[in-house]
């Protein structure tokens, strides 16, 4: 437990750095903006590039594991969903940003670095295929709901259009197109090129987590609005109980596919609930609630889920 203890605490530890830093002094939100672009548009690519392109290819042609992933999401997503519709009576846009802080986990942020330093280089597939698949479940729903609310005025097609530039032209959705290509075609680039882009790969797991810590520190938060833990818990609790349910009925995996699985379900809402619920101006106090509280849930949660996965406690599948 130690040595999953050891391996946790860095990587919340720069969270909780990032947050105190971001109380202690008083930075503007824009001033992050540069931070953002270096995490987003240079480093994160630089890493989904790295460890697809070094994939062999027939590991990233997974259907099973893709329909099991994508549905557990769906499902927690849903579940979020309904409970959002109950709980604000019918209210289609706040019910879509609480399906959001249910369903989407820290999966570019928090999620390859904790996945690869917890299981090794062969997690670098499944998490490649989690990072993209659920990108592109949940950055096609949110903007269909929202129209279905009112909160887009444009046609369907519009919106079709939206999705999938949003999709496509997303940088690390770029970065893993790319990975997969080199794989295809066992592209190696030059050694200079290479080495540039471990240095952008080592610094981006650091900058990010530093960083975000420090944008939940500048979130507003006046106290923690009733319908938030609810969320969190399916969030935390209910999205990898499914994906291991899941993959245990679509299965075989194999351990370390099952592993990143689980863990990357377990991962705490994701700081882009933040970002829609501000772009839609709906349910914000929440979204940042969902996030700040289920990033200090998880470290207990999370932790959890570490340690199974390290010293195998968790059965590869549920039936057998």
């Amino acid at each position: 437990m130690l040595d999953v203890i050891n391996l946790a605490l860095p990587f919340f530890g720069l969270i909780f750095l990032g947050f105190g830093c971001g109380k202690f002094k008083a930075i503007p939100d824009s001033g992050l903006a540069w931070m953002d672009f270096f995490i987003l548009y240079v480093a994160l690519p630089a890493l989904f590039y790295r460890i697809v392109a070094q994939t062999p290819l027939e590991q990233l042609a997974n259907p099973r594991f893709i329909v099991g992933t994508m549905l557990a999401t769906f499902c927690a997503f849903s579940l979020s969903f309904a409970i959002g519709m109950m709980i604000r009576r019918g209210q289609v846009a706040e019910s879509t940003i609480a399906g959001l802080a249910g369903g989407y986990g820290n999966i570019g942020y928090m999620g390859p670095g904790l996945a690869l330093a917890t299981l090794g280089s062969e997690a670098t597939a499944p998490v490649a295929l989690i990072f993209c698949f659920d990108n592109i479940l949940l950055f096609s729903l949110v903007p269909f709901l929202m129209t279905l609310a009112g909160r887009e005025k444009r046609s369907f097609a519009a919106d079709v259009i939206d999705v999938i530039k949003r999709v496509m032209l997303h940088p690390l959705m770029v970065a893993t197109m790319l990975g997969v290509l080199s794989a295809a075609v066992h592209y190696e680039p030059p050694v200079a090129l290479d080495r540039l882009m471990q240095f952008l790969q080592n610094a981006a797991a650091p900058a990010a987590l530093f960083t975000l810590g420090v944008t939940v520190a500048l979130r507003p938060l006046n106290k923690m609005p009733w319908d938030v833990p609810l969320t969190i818990m399916a969030k935390l609790i209910v999205h990898p109980t499914l994906a291991f349910t899941l993959l245990s009925l679509l299965g075989p995996f194999a351990e370390i596919w099952v592993y990143t699985a689980v863990l990357m379900a377990a991962l705490p809402p994701a700081l882009n609930v933040f970002v829609f619920a501000r772009q839609y101006d709906v349910w914000v106090e929440q979204a940042s609630s969902a996030v700040l509280f289920g990033t200090l849930i998880s470290v207990a949660t999370l932790t959890t889920v570490m340690w199974l996965v390290k010293t195998q406690q968790l059965p590869v599948r549920l039936f057998h």
